[in-house]
């Protein structure tokens, strides 16, 4: 086994174990489970407590600054990604595309879809802008230092692998799952990968009629 292959063993193997854990303690939590083993059926794990995000500040796609802990108003989905992935990004974004046609109206207009980049290096604003419009000109995107982008990525348990940028056409090795972010500005829990849309489009819009 290679040492890039090693890698993504162990990412591979950090990522379901703090999946693992964090269904244990929902499972296992208070309250009434009927909505949180139809929730967790469709790939929803809710945390047994909302997480804050760290303090910092990373750019859109329109040049502007975001303050990523002031998320707020509306639920988000944050999806770690980047536009030269060859695979994971493009076929997970086209799926959220499609999954907010599915949802009703109201539960649609509570939602925002965010590309955080884990490739700053080519990612620009303009490059985010350019790629995320052949999916929904509404989708987000964030960009900015690669040392604050694995800040909130690990403060999100979403780890990635930072690329060797020296190399040709080089990718990243990260995470399929997406990050659900409250209207308080707060992490409430994962999706899982891959994404089930009719399952997905039944429980979302209970989840969103949350505070």
């Amino acid at each position: 086994m290679s040492r890039t292959q090693k890698t993504v063993f162990v990412l591979v193997a950090l990522v379901a174990l703090v999946m693992g854990l964090t269904v244990n303690k929902v499972l296992n939590s208070h309250g009434d489970g009927t909505d949180k083993v139809a929730m967790l059926d469709a790939g929803i794990v809710l945390l047994p407590q909302s997480r804050n995000l760290p303090e910092l500040s990373l750019t859109n796609q329109d040049g502007q600054a975001v303050v990523v802990d002031n998320l707020k108003d509306k639920w988000s989905l944050l999806f770690f990604g980047y536009t030269f992935c060859p695979d994971i990004c493009p076929a997970t974004l086209a799926q959220l595309r499609q999954l907010q046609g599915m949802l009703p109206a109201e539960a649609k207009g509570k939602l925002r879809v965010v590309l955080v980049t884990v490739d700053p290096h080519r990612d620009t604003p303009e490059q985010l802008k350019k790629y995320l419009a052949y999916f929904d000109t509404g989708f987000q995107g964030l960009t900015g230092a690669q040392a604050d982008i694995q800040k909130l990525a690990s403060a999100v348990s979403i780890p990635f692998i930072p690329a060797d940028t020296s190399k040709e056409n080089y990718t990243v090795d990260h995470s399929g799952n997406l990050v659900i972010i409250g209207p308080d500005g707060t992490q409430r829990g994962f999706i899982r990968a891959p994404l089930n849309n009719d399952k997905l489009a039944a429980q979302l819009p209970s989840l969103l009629q949350l505070n």
